[in-house]
């Protein structure tokens, strides 16, 4: 499971203060930005790097870790960082330590944890850049500079359903609006009182933002632009209705299934397969989980899965920590370079390795996915180039809607008051880092 970092660096940014958050050793410079002529096959014998990933991660570079040591000589140690990755991170670096490399998110809220400018290299001069996809290369940047390479797809947004439930109802279009989402839902649950719509995910939490998301997609780039000059707020009426049709309709109005207050993330990918719940709105994340327990055949015969937002046939993206990989200013330019080179490497020579290994789609649209991808997958990164980002992405820092929204379906706080609770982190987080406005 990967989750999507929104406040959980708080700690360090409170506690701390920004520049607490970087190493307090560094020199408050990145190196150099490549000229493009990086060999990613050169001899790096000697050398070793360390790597910093969360748990849940730790399998994710391997493949690309084995050949580049082939390849080249060096030695690539991966570090374990302890959940939660997204805290204990900033608060890790803070305490002096520093990789070489990392995952990280690479969007615009959670980049500035880390303090891009002082502690990472600049990326932007790479030779592979070019080869990314056109959201790809739209992340990984701050303030007009790229501190992160993107190696694997932004999870996308969008609903998945399970195909004997649409048919039992006569679902033979999707739906293209989020009113007619709901529509749908309550269309199957008339058919078949035995079939929840939606399965929510009151125990895990974190998925409980997604429908609210789906729904936030019309607020126009001057809300956010606004928003991050604290000219405007969380509590806009959109988003205040946005939470509370959710609350009424979805939660209240018994389009979720019964245990939606306790509901499991592994529980949701098991009822979308069976048929027990129709549709589950989440992002790749759950595509992944599914694949660890059903086959492919089994996954496109049961399963669909379409794009949506509130007025459109649109998906949404939302970056997380293993689409990121940072390379570290740590003073010694011959590790700067091999970590440079390792990047070129993942993205350039191995790519097409690395993404058959994982089974995964593609990030660079010269090399094509892995054979055997289920259709879930391959609709998802067809959805991609026309995605457009959530608030993770779009907003200076992201607050814990997802927990807010756990206090409101257990009757402690109103829709109000969970816009309210994201503005207040929003606005507590921006000021500890000493954003202008704020």
């Amino acid at each position: 499971m990967k989750k999507i970092l929104t406040g959980a660096a708080l700690g360090c940014a409170l506690a701390l203060g920004a520049a607490a958050c970087s190493n307090p050793s560094s020199g408050g410079s990145s190196a150099p930005a490549a000229s493009g002529s990086l060999n990613p096959t050169a001899s790096l014998k000697g050398v070793t790097l360390t790597f910093w990933t969360a748990q849940n991660s730790v399998g994710e570079p391997k493949q690309v870790i084995s050949a580049f040591e082939k390849a080249t000589g060096a030695t690539v140690n991966t570090v374990v960082v302890p959940d939660p990755y997204e805290s204990n991170f900033p608060t890790k670096l803070a305490s002096g330590e520093k990789p070489d490399l990392a995952f990280w998110q690479p969007t615009q809220s959670t980049l500035p944890f880390i303090n891009p400018a002082q502690n990472l290299l600049s990326l932007d001069n790479e030779p592979w850049i070019k080869q990314l996809g056109s959201t790809e290369q739209s992340l990984g940047q701050v303030d007009g500079h790229r501190y992160a390479a993107v190696v694997t797809s932004p999870a996308v947004l969008g609903v998945y359903y399970n195909k004997a439930d649409f048919a039992r109802a006569a679902i033979t279009s999707m739906p293209k609006s989020y009113d007619e989402l709901l529509a749908d839902a309550k269309l199957i649950k008339q058919k078949d009182a035995g079939v929840a719509p939606f399965f929510e995910v009151g125990g895990d939490k974190w998925p409980l933002q997604w429908q609210v998301q789906l729904q936030m997609t019309d607020l126009p780039a001057s809300f956010w632009s606004a928003l991050n000059a604290n000219k405007d707020s969380w509590t806009d009426p959109a988003i205040v209705s946005a939470i509370t049709k959710y609350k009424t309709q979805v939660l209240d109005g018994g389009l979720a299934q019964a245990d939606y207050k306790t509901g499991t993330f592994v529980d949701q990918g098991t009822a979308i397969m069976k048929g027990t719940a129709a549709m589950a709105v989440n992002v790749t994340s759950l595509q992944s989980e599914i694949q660890a327990s059903y086959s492919t055949a089994q996954m496109d015969q049961a399963i669909g899965w379409f794009p949506v937002a509130n007025s459109a046939a649109q998906a949404e993206y939302s970056p997380d920590q293993t689409n990121g990989v940072v390379a570290f200013n740590t003073g010694d330019s011959a590790k700067e370079n091999a970590a440079r080179q390792f990047i070129d490497f993942w993205l350039t020579t191995d790519y097409k390795d690395y993404i058959d290994a994982q089974k995964i789609v593609s990030v660079e649209p010269s090399v094509p996915n892995p054979d055997g991808l289920p259709q879930t997958a391959i609709a998802q990164a067809q959805a991609l180039p026309t995605a457009t980002g959530v608030f993770q992405v779009k907003a200076l820092t992201a607050p814990d809607m997802h927990l807010a929204l756990a206090d409101m379906i257990y009757g402690t706080k109103t829709p109000q008051q969970v816009a309210q609770a994201c503005e207040d982190q929003f606005t507590q987080v921006l000021k500890a880092r000493g954003v202008a406005g704020f």
